[in-house]
């Protein structure tokens, strides 16, 4: 075994425990089932998906989704914990049932104005639902409640949670990066919060219900079994759609294909030995996961450690963890929302097609106001009949080889051994969000190549997904070493690409509207080579 590697996942594993240790807290209380159930939830998962899971470092635990929709789900069934047991634990039989068919795989397919709609609404809800614990209240289930229950809310605030809340957010925000890097911002708010609330004996509700006991199984409640299947449906779609987005992210960073049949079966594992001992579902987290890898984790070792460390925090930390308070909490989860909301979208909003503002402001609207899943079916749906299938059925990628007479044969020997040579890519049909992720998967056959010439052959404008997968196609390309060319057919195009700020990976002087004349100064940059 590597040492590097063995070192890697520990110091990750390590890193994705520090973040997910007060994000579980947060989660676990926010659903109504209590702390204690969020850092079950994480613990298991993390072990079980570990155990069971590819070999990648997925930290997987809550998450605000998933949170969300399981405190949704736990005020419907009007508050009974075995009756949420129960869903949850089926929730975790479809995962795993959905595992052995084909639709994880069609993720890849979801538009991405619906999945920034459904971001954007969860970071909203995030933030909503923390207003009332942040100013020394209890929490609502939904967004609704809370608006209803604002007047209330504002006549009983309790100052000194107020004054926690806001010093937490504060530490949130202001701990400069370079510290944030090794040590998240998160410890530091659980930290310093509770610390200043003890010294001063400030009147704060706090977390309370930790034992330092290892997990017993609990009691579910299967009774309304054909009202508590639509329940698991549902939470086992949200669990199971989040940890595919991480699991694309990961597989980005680590350069590691991931079986995606094979990531929702371990995620299915994780969750169901959670609900037999009474910890909430999660899913592959993004940031957690993100922030492993940065900092050296490898393999699933780190997500198995990570496990392990939540379990040691449950046992011998307990007395520290019922001192935090609530407000801390709220302040954690505030900054979550936040950080879940769109920015990369939201920062071309401007030059955004029409028809991708519409998606987008529906599902998130819906995601808010009405439900989670209603609001992404709506949104695909939608997206649907704008933009037929049929038009991403007809798109090609065409590569071609360049042959150049004039590369001596050293420089041709160098062809056969590392595919040092140009190619020019078509693009033919409509490039736009049903065939966006297609094409990035047929550029991954290609690199290795020194030059590529990228022909849009289409007169039509692209849309927010083909321009954000444009932007992934060259970053991929330019990290690999390989220079890019493209060709447009007309000036629209090349105005729409510099509205959106992409052409910053590419310079004037790699933009063509003629191949023959991309072709010429890619030959001449091979010559010169």
């Amino acid at each position: 075994m590597n040492i590097r590697n063995v070192s890697g996942d520990l110091i990750g594993g390590f890193i994705g425990a520090t973040i997910a240790l007060p994000q579980a807290l947060a989660f676990g209380t926010m659903t109504g089932a209590g702390a204690l159930s969020g850092l079950y939830g994480a613990m298991f998962l993390c072990l079980f998906s570990g155990l069971f899971g590819i070999n990648v470092p997925i930290i997987s635990g809550p998450t605000g989704p998933t949170a969300i929709i399981i405190a949704s789900v736990y005020a419907s069934l009007g508050g009974n914990v075995h009756a949420l047991w129960a869903v949850l634990f089926l929730a975790s039989i479809f995962q795993i049932i959905l595992s052995f068919t084909k639709i994880p795989n069609l993720v890849k397919y979801v538009p991405y104005p619906v999945i920034s709609g459904f971001m954007n609404g969860v970071g909203v809800i995030l933030i909503i639902l923390q207003v009332a614990p942040l100013l020394g209240e209890n929490g609502f289930a939904t967004p609704i409640l809370t608006f209803k229950n604002f007047s209330h809310i504002l006549s009983n605030i309790n100052t000194d949670a107020f004054v926690i809340g806001l010093f937490s957010l504060g530490i949130l925000i202001y701990t400069p990066k370079i510290i944030k890097k090794y040590i998240p911002s998160e410890i530091f708010a659980i930290f310093l919060g509770t610390l200043f609330a003890w010294a001063y004996k400030m009147n704060v509700p706090t977390i309370s219900g930790m034992t330092g006991e290892l997990p017993s199984v609990v009691m579910a409640d299967f009774s309304n079994i054909i009202h508590l299947t639509s329940l698991a449906v549902m939470i086992a779609i949200i669990c199971s759609t989040e940890s595919l987005m991480t699991g694309l992210v990961v597989s980005s960073l680590t350069k590691k294909k991931i079986n995606n049949q094979s990531l929702i079966f371990s995620q299915g594992i994780g969750n169901s030995i959670a609900a037999l001992f009474g910890g909430i579902s999660g899913a592959g987290a993004t940031m957690r996961s993100v922030a492993a890898i940065r900092t050296g984790a490898n393999t699933k070792f780190s997500t198995i450690f990570c496990g392990l460390l939540i379990l040691f925090a449950i046992i011998y930390c307990s007395d520290i963890v019922n001192m935090v308070p609530m407000a801390t909490l709220a302040a954690i989860l505030i900054r979550v929302g936040y950080n879940i909301v769109d920015t990369k979208f939201l920062k071309v909003i401007r030059y955004a097609p029409k028809e991708d503002l519409i998606v987008m402001f529906i599902v998130f609207f819906l995601t808010i106001f009405h439900d989670i899943i209603f609001a992404v079916g709506v949104g695909i749906t939608l997206s649907a009949a704008l933009f037929a299938k049929q038009l991403a059925d007809r798109t090609t990628l065409n590569i071609k080889d360049v042959e150049n007479d004039k590369i001596t044969k050293l420089e041709k020997q160098l062809h056969d051994e590392s595919h040092y040579k140009i190619r020019v890519v078509h693009i033919r049909g409509e490039f736009f969000f049903g065939s966006a992720s297609q094409i990035i998967s047929q550029f991954e056959e290609i690199l290795g190549t020194k030059h590529i010439i990228i022909c849009y052959d289409s007169d039509r404008k692209l849309d927010i997904s083909a321009i954000f997968a444009l932007e992934d196609i060259l970053t991929r390309l330019k990290s690999q070493g390989v220079k890019v060319y493209l060709v447009l057919n007309n000036e629209e195009i090349l105005k729409q690409l510099d509205e959106l700020n992409l052409k910053r990976q590419l310079s004037n002087e790699d933009i063509f509207f003629e191949e023959i004349d991309a072709i010429n100064k890619a030959k001449e940059s091979l010559n010169l080579a």
